[in-house]
Parts: structure tokens; C-alpha cells; sequence
């Protein structure tokens, strides 16, 4: 799925939990889906004036002055449908630390070492911060309909940094046993 399709299912995903405004449609993706997706405001605004255009959104006005508001159309919450039922085009994967690890023998074990250590302690914030979002999705009352769902993606969240922490212990015994076999 392109990045401008990608874009446009992330904000039509959280107008079809309620109308908000621009602002709140970023600080939707950024706190309830930022663990697995992001969009700049520089992405969001265009989005929303094109689903404005092609009709798919409605575009109230706010509360404060100068402030809209936005719904999905019954069109929007079609494609919305259309868009979530299409399948994921995977991103080229781009990591940093797997680049540096497979080149590792030029850093040596100590420094590969530090890196890897650095990942688990990310992991572990990671899966503290999971905790934490399904504590408070657990006790959300105000869209409970969506709450399994919200869960699943947590879980997914959870394993992921589950298994980096298992991988990480794993490869620090590794890289342990390299150290006698580094030459500079």
C-alpha cells in the first residue's frame, strides 16, 4: 500500500472512532497508535484536505475560533472498510542495530555488546509501556466496542519486545564467547 494510502487509512481510521479535529487526529495516532504507527502534521492536514475534496470526510466548525472539526462520510467510512480489507505492503525493513551487528566483527564483541544491551533496555521500556497502555484500555469504558481490538495490537506490542529481550540475552552469551577470538 503507498504511503499516501497508508496515510489516508490512518487518519479515516481515527475519525471512524469519533470526530476531532486535525490536532486530535494526530495526537489520536500519536498516543493510541504511536507504538506501531506514525504520521507527521505535515502528513495529516493534506490528507484531510484531500478527503475533504474526494468527499470522504465532512469538515465542521469547531468549538474555538478557526478551529474544524472533521467526520467521516458515509463514502469515508466505506473506503475506510475498502482500505482496512486491502493487504499490507510490508516497508523495506531499514535497522540499525542488525547493520551494525552483522558488521560487528570490525566494532568487536564489547562494543556489539553495548549495542545489544542498549536494545534490551528499549525492549524492556517497551514492554513497561505496553503494560501500561493495556491497563488503561482495560479499564476504558468510553468505546468498548473497540477494546478487543485495541488489545490484540497491545499483545503483538508485548510479544515483540518479549522476544527482543529473549533474543538480546541469547546474543550477549554469544557475543561473550567472542571475545577470546577478536584480534584488532
Amino acid at each position: 500500500m503507498a504511503r499516501v494510502k497508508q496515510t489516508e487509512l490512518a487518519v479515516l481510521c481515527v475519525l471512524g472512532v469519533q470526530p476531532m479535529t486535525g490536532y486530535a487526529v494526530r495526537a489520536a495516532i500519536r498516543e493510541q497508535l504511536g507504538f506501531f504507527w506514525s504520521e507527521s502534521f505535515g502528513q495529516i492536514y493534506p490528507a484531510l484536505a484531500e478527503l475533504e475534496r474526494t468527499g470522504l470526510v465532512e469538515r465542521h466548525e469547531g468549538t474555538r475560533a478557526g478551529s474544524s472539526t472533521y467526520s467521516l462520510t458515509s463514502d469515508g467510512r466505506a473506503r475506510l472498510v475498502q482500505l482496512l480489507k486491502e493487504p499490507d505492503a510490508p516497508a523495506p525493513r531499514r535497522d540499525g542495530l542488525m547493520l551494525r551487528l552483522f558488521f560487528g566483527r570490525v566494532l568487536g564483541p564489547d562494543a556489539c555488546r553495548e549495542l545489544v544491551e542498549r536494545a534490551r533496555d528499549s525492549a524492556r521500556q517497551q514492554l513497561a509501556a505496553y503494560e501500561g497502555v493495556r491497563a488503561t484500555v482495560e479499564s476504558e469504558t468510553a468505546f468498548p466496542e473497540h477494546q478487543a481490538y485495541w488489545l490484540i495490537t497491545i499483545s503483538a506490542g508485548e510479544y515483540s519486545a518479549r522476544a527482543a529481550i529473549e533474543w538480546a540475552d541469547e546474543t550477549l552469551a554469544s557475543l561473550d564467547g567472542q571475545r577470546e577470538r577478536y584480534v584488532r
